[in-house]
Protein backbone atom coordinates (compact mmCIF):
# COMPACT_ATOMS: atom_id res chain seq x y z
CA UNK A 1 0.00 0.00 0.00
CA UNK A 2 1.42 3.40 -0.84
CA UNK A 3 1.31 5.98 1.81
CA UNK A 4 -1.52 8.22 2.12
CA UNK A 5 -3.61 5.55 -0.18
CA UNK A 6 -7.40 6.04 1.11
CA UNK A 7 -8.70 2.23 2.00
CA UNK A 8 -11.67 1.20 0.32
CA UNK A 9 -14.50 -0.34 3.05
CA UNK A 10 -17.83 -1.48 2.51
CA UNK A 11 -20.24 -1.28 5.16
CA UNK A 12 -22.66 -4.23 5.54
CA UNK A 13 -25.27 -6.04 7.68
CA UNK A 14 -26.51 -9.77 8.43
CA UNK A 15 -29.97 -9.19 11.04
CA UNK A 16 -28.68 -6.24 12.11
CA UNK A 17 -25.52 -7.10 13.09
CA UNK A 18 -23.66 -5.12 11.36
CA UNK A 19 -19.69 -4.98 9.82
CA UNK A 20 -16.61 -3.27 8.12
CA UNK A 21 -15.52 -5.27 5.36
CA UNK A 22 -12.31 -4.42 3.46
CA UNK A 23 -10.29 -6.43 0.51
CA UNK A 24 -7.01 -7.09 2.14
CA UNK A 25 -5.62 -9.05 -0.51
CA UNK A 26 -2.87 -6.65 -1.08
CA UNK A 27 -1.93 -6.61 2.84
CA UNK A 28 -2.79 -3.05 2.67
CA UNK A 29 -4.32 -3.03 5.92
CA UNK A 30 -1.77 -2.25 8.69
CA UNK A 31 -0.36 -4.74 10.59
CA UNK A 32 1.22 -2.37 13.19
CA UNK A 33 -1.52 -1.61 15.79
CA UNK A 34 -3.98 -3.61 14.17
CA UNK A 35 -6.26 -4.26 17.52
CA UNK A 36 -6.59 -0.57 18.47
CA UNK A 37 -7.22 0.53 14.57
CA UNK A 38 -10.04 -2.17 14.55
CA UNK A 39 -11.24 -0.61 17.94
CA UNK A 40 -11.03 2.89 16.35
CA UNK A 41 -13.14 2.25 13.55
CA UNK A 42 -15.68 0.46 15.53
CA UNK A 43 -16.59 2.70 17.65
CA UNK A 44 -19.68 4.06 16.97
CA UNK A 45 -19.82 7.97 17.31
CA UNK A 46 -16.18 8.78 16.29
CA UNK A 47 -15.30 6.06 13.51
CA UNK A 48 -17.41 3.95 10.94
CA UNK A 49 -19.17 2.10 13.62
CA UNK A 50 -19.70 -1.51 13.75
CA UNK A 51 -20.17 -5.07 15.76
CA UNK A 52 -17.26 -6.14 14.05
CA UNK A 53 -14.63 -5.96 11.41
CA UNK A 54 -13.85 -8.20 8.45
CA UNK A 55 -10.43 -8.96 6.26
CA UNK A 56 -10.53 -10.82 3.11
CA UNK A 57 -7.10 -12.65 1.93
CA UNK A 58 -5.95 -15.16 -0.42
CA UNK A 59 -5.35 -19.04 0.85
CA UNK A 60 -4.39 -21.37 -2.43
CA UNK A 61 -6.75 -24.07 -1.05
CA UNK A 62 -10.15 -22.38 -0.75
CA UNK A 63 -11.90 -18.95 -2.39
CA UNK A 64 -10.69 -16.72 0.84
CA UNK A 65 -9.58 -16.76 4.28
CA UNK A 66 -10.86 -14.35 6.30
CA UNK A 67 -10.01 -12.61 9.55
CA UNK A 68 -12.85 -11.52 11.95
CA UNK A 69 -12.24 -9.08 14.59
CA UNK A 70 -14.68 -8.17 17.23
CA UNK A 71 -15.54 -4.51 17.91
CA UNK A 72 -13.33 -4.55 20.79
CA UNK A 73 -10.14 -5.17 18.24
CA UNK A 74 -10.20 -9.16 19.69
CA UNK A 75 -9.61 -11.59 16.64
CA UNK A 76 -12.80 -14.34 16.92
CA UNK A 77 -13.20 -17.64 15.56
CA UNK A 78 -16.26 -17.17 13.42
CA UNK A 79 -19.05 -14.83 13.05
CA UNK A 80 -22.45 -16.62 11.40
CA UNK A 81 -23.90 -13.16 10.34
CA UNK A 82 -20.57 -11.62 9.67
CA UNK A 83 -19.60 -15.34 7.38
CA UNK A 84 -22.95 -14.28 5.20
CA UNK A 85 -21.50 -10.98 4.31
CA UNK A 86 -18.22 -12.01 3.58
CA UNK A 87 -19.32 -14.07 1.46
CA UNK A 88 -21.84 -11.82 -0.50
CA UNK A 89 -19.55 -9.33 -0.31
CA UNK A 90 -16.62 -11.78 -2.11
CA UNK A 91 -19.43 -13.45 -4.83
CA UNK A 92 -20.71 -9.19 -5.86
CA UNK A 93 -15.90 -8.38 -6.07
CA UNK A 94 -15.51 -11.55 -7.84
CA UNK A 95 -13.23 -13.10 -5.58
CA UNK A 96 -15.78 -15.99 -5.47
CA UNK A 97 -18.50 -17.85 -6.72
CA UNK A 98 -21.87 -18.33 -5.80
CA UNK A 99 -20.66 -21.43 -4.57
CA UNK A 100 -17.67 -21.20 -2.34
CA UNK A 101 -15.44 -22.21 0.73
CA UNK A 102 -13.55 -20.02 3.10
CA UNK A 103 -11.07 -20.17 5.82
CA UNK A 104 -12.14 -19.00 9.57
CA UNK A 105 -10.42 -19.96 12.70
CA UNK A 106 -13.33 -22.51 13.31
CA UNK A 107 -12.48 -24.74 10.65
CA UNK A 108 -13.51 -24.31 6.74
CA UNK A 109 -17.12 -22.80 5.74
CA UNK A 110 -19.24 -23.59 2.86
CA UNK A 111 -21.43 -20.86 1.68
CA UNK A 112 -24.31 -20.54 -1.29
CA UNK A 113 -25.02 -16.82 -2.90
CA UNK A 114 -28.94 -16.44 -4.26
CA UNK A 115 -29.14 -12.89 -4.49
CA UNK A 116 -28.98 -11.18 -1.62
CA UNK A 117 -29.59 -14.51 0.52
CA UNK A 118 -26.67 -16.18 1.76
CA UNK A 119 -26.68 -20.00 3.56
CA UNK A 120 -23.74 -21.15 5.45
CA UNK A 121 -22.84 -24.63 6.06
CA UNK A 122 -21.55 -23.88 9.64
CA UNK A 123 -18.64 -26.15 11.40
CA UNK A 124 -19.78 -29.09 13.42
CA UNK A 125 -20.89 -27.97 16.91
CA UNK A 126 -19.29 -29.54 19.87
CA UNK A 127 -18.96 -29.03 23.78
CA UNK A 128 -22.31 -29.67 24.44
CA UNK A 129 -23.34 -29.49 28.25
CA UNK A 130 -26.96 -28.95 29.63
CA UNK A 131 -28.28 -27.43 32.58
CA UNK A 132 -24.95 -25.64 33.92
CA UNK A 133 -25.41 -24.40 37.23
CA UNK A 134 -23.76 -20.49 37.50
CA UNK A 135 -22.96 -19.36 41.46
CA UNK A 136 -22.92 -15.94 41.78
CA UNK A 137 -22.91 -13.37 45.09
CA UNK A 138 -26.47 -12.85 45.34
CA UNK A 139 -28.16 -15.58 42.97
CA UNK A 140 -27.36 -18.31 40.23
CA UNK A 141 -28.09 -18.68 36.48
CA UNK A 142 -28.78 -21.97 35.07
CA UNK A 143 -27.80 -22.32 31.38
CA UNK A 144 -27.10 -24.91 28.63
CA UNK A 145 -23.54 -24.64 26.32
CA UNK A 146 -22.67 -25.10 22.94
CA UNK A 147 -19.64 -24.05 20.69
CA UNK A 148 -21.43 -23.43 17.70
CA UNK A 149 -18.04 -22.38 16.05
CA UNK A 150 -17.46 -19.75 19.03
CA UNK A 151 -18.48 -20.24 22.55
CA UNK A 152 -22.52 -19.83 23.44
CA UNK A 153 -24.34 -20.06 26.73
CA UNK A 154 -28.34 -20.07 25.91
CA UNK A 155 -30.62 -19.20 28.92
CA UNK A 156 -34.67 -20.14 28.33
CA UNK A 157 -37.30 -17.18 29.08
CA UNK A 158 -40.95 -18.46 29.76
CA UNK A 159 -42.01 -15.17 28.71
CA UNK A 160 -40.99 -11.54 28.55
CA UNK A 161 -38.30 -11.69 26.39
CA UNK A 162 -37.89 -7.77 26.15
CA UNK A 163 -37.94 -7.33 29.99
CA UNK A 164 -34.63 -9.38 30.44
CA UNK A 165 -31.80 -6.84 31.88
CA UNK A 166 -29.56 -8.47 28.79
CA UNK A 167 -26.35 -6.65 29.20
CA UNK A 168 -26.43 -6.87 32.95
CA UNK A 169 -27.37 -10.37 33.12
CA UNK A 170 -25.16 -11.12 30.13
CA UNK A 171 -21.88 -9.55 31.53
CA UNK A 172 -22.15 -11.25 34.88
CA UNK A 173 -22.34 -14.80 32.54
CA UNK A 174 -20.19 -14.21 29.93
CA UNK A 175 -17.26 -13.44 32.80
CA UNK A 176 -17.97 -16.08 35.22
CA UNK A 177 -15.11 -18.32 35.86
CA UNK A 178 -16.86 -21.36 34.78
CA UNK A 179 -16.58 -20.25 31.07
CA UNK A 180 -12.84 -18.51 31.59
CA UNK A 181 -10.28 -17.96 30.13
CA UNK A 182 -12.31 -17.73 26.42
CA UNK A 183 -15.31 -16.34 27.83
CA UNK A 184 -18.85 -17.04 26.34
CA UNK A 185 -21.85 -15.25 24.28
CA UNK A 186 -24.92 -15.81 26.25
CA UNK A 187 -28.32 -15.55 24.39
CA UNK A 188 -31.45 -15.13 26.16
CA UNK A 189 -34.02 -17.19 24.09
CA UNK A 190 -37.79 -17.45 24.61
CA UNK A 191 -40.12 -20.25 22.92
CA UNK A 192 -42.54 -18.94 20.15
CA UNK A 193 -43.74 -22.24 18.46
CA UNK A 194 -42.41 -25.52 17.56
CA UNK A 195 -40.55 -23.90 14.92
CA UNK A 196 -40.09 -20.26 15.91
CA UNK A 197 -37.72 -18.81 18.81
CA UNK A 198 -36.98 -15.10 19.54
CA UNK A 199 -33.81 -14.08 20.79
CA UNK A 200 -31.91 -11.35 22.91
CA UNK A 201 -27.66 -12.12 22.89
CA UNK A 202 -24.74 -10.22 24.53
CA UNK A 203 -21.71 -10.93 22.56
CA UNK A 204 -18.30 -11.78 23.83
CA UNK A 205 -16.01 -9.05 22.52
CA UNK A 206 -18.29 -5.92 21.61
CA UNK A 207 -19.32 -6.43 25.31
CA UNK A 208 -23.12 -5.59 24.95
CA UNK A 209 -26.08 -6.18 23.23
CA UNK A 210 -26.30 -6.70 19.68
CA UNK A 211 -29.30 -6.41 17.50
CA UNK A 212 -28.14 -10.24 16.17
CA UNK A 213 -26.07 -12.96 16.44
CA UNK A 214 -25.78 -15.51 13.67
CA UNK A 215 -23.91 -17.86 15.58
CA UNK A 216 -26.07 -17.37 18.89
CA UNK A 217 -29.17 -17.93 16.53
CA UNK A 218 -27.80 -21.38 15.86
CA UNK A 219 -27.05 -21.95 19.47
CA UNK A 220 -30.19 -21.56 20.31
CA UNK A 221 -31.91 -23.95 18.09
CA UNK A 222 -29.26 -26.28 18.57
CA UNK A 223 -30.40 -26.29 22.18
CA UNK A 224 -33.62 -25.61 22.37
CA UNK A 225 -34.08 -28.54 19.77
CA UNK A 226 -31.97 -30.41 22.55
CA UNK A 227 -34.76 -29.63 24.78
CA UNK A 228 -37.89 -31.12 22.42
CA UNK A 229 -39.11 -27.38 22.21
CA UNK A 230 -38.22 -26.87 18.45
CA UNK A 231 -37.75 -29.05 15.32
CA UNK A 232 -35.60 -27.60 11.80
CA UNK A 233 -35.80 -25.45 9.95
CA UNK A 234 -36.05 -23.11 13.09
CA UNK A 235 -36.59 -19.72 12.29
CA UNK A 236 -34.90 -17.23 14.71
CA UNK A 237 -36.08 -13.72 15.24
CA UNK A 238 -33.41 -11.77 16.39
CA UNK A 239 -33.63 -7.73 18.35
CA UNK A 240 -33.85 -6.01 15.20
CA UNK A 241 -37.00 -8.02 13.98
CA UNK A 242 -35.55 -10.15 11.33
CA UNK A 243 -35.53 -13.76 10.52
CA UNK A 244 -32.37 -16.36 10.71
CA UNK A 245 -33.41 -19.74 9.95
CA UNK A 246 -31.30 -22.32 11.18
CA UNK A 247 -31.35 -26.40 9.81
CA UNK A 248 -29.52 -29.14 11.80
CA UNK A 249 -30.06 -32.75 11.74
CA UNK A 250 -29.69 -34.73 15.06
CA UNK A 251 -27.58 -37.66 15.19
CA UNK A 252 -27.32 -39.55 18.49
CA UNK A 253 -25.77 -36.55 20.76
CA UNK A 254 -24.35 -34.58 17.80
CA UNK A 255 -26.10 -32.32 15.26
CA UNK A 256 -24.99 -32.70 12.16
CA UNK A 257 -25.36 -30.71 8.48
CA UNK A 258 -26.08 -27.55 10.32
CA UNK A 259 -26.72 -24.35 8.10
CA UNK A 260 -27.96 -20.82 9.10
CA UNK A 261 -29.58 -18.80 6.38
CA UNK A 262 -30.35 -15.19 5.98
CA UNK A 263 -29.99 -11.64 4.03
CA UNK A 264 -26.39 -9.81 3.86
CA UNK A 265 -27.16 -6.44 2.91
CA UNK A 266 -25.14 -3.48 1.45
CA UNK A 267 -25.05 -0.39 3.39
CA UNK A 268 -22.59 1.86 1.75
CA UNK A 269 -18.78 2.04 0.33
CA UNK A 270 -16.54 4.47 1.58
CA UNK A 271 -12.97 5.13 2.15
CA UNK A 272 -10.97 6.07 5.01
CA UNK A 273 -8.75 8.70 5.03
CA UNK A 274 -5.29 8.11 5.83
CA UNK A 275 -5.14 10.91 8.45
CA UNK A 276 -7.35 9.11 10.24
CA UNK A 277 -6.49 5.20 10.00
CA UNK A 278 -2.51 5.80 10.27
CA UNK A 279 -2.86 7.85 13.19
CA UNK A 280 -3.08 4.79 15.13
CA UNK A 281 0.84 3.81 14.34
Amino acid sequence: MQEGEALSFWKMHGSGNDFIIIDNRRGIFPESGRSQLVAKLCRRATGVGADGLILIEDNPFVDFLWHFYNADGSEAEMCGNGGRCAARFTYLKGIADADMVFQTLAGLIRAQIDRDQVRLEMTEPFGLRKKVKLEFAETCETVDFINSGVPHAVVMVEQGLDLVAVSERGARIRFHQGFAPAGTNVNFVEVVNEQCLLIRTYERGVEDETLACGTGAVAAALLASEKGLVKSPTEVITQAGESLKVYYKKEGQAFKEVFLEGGAVIVYKGVLEPDFYLAIQ
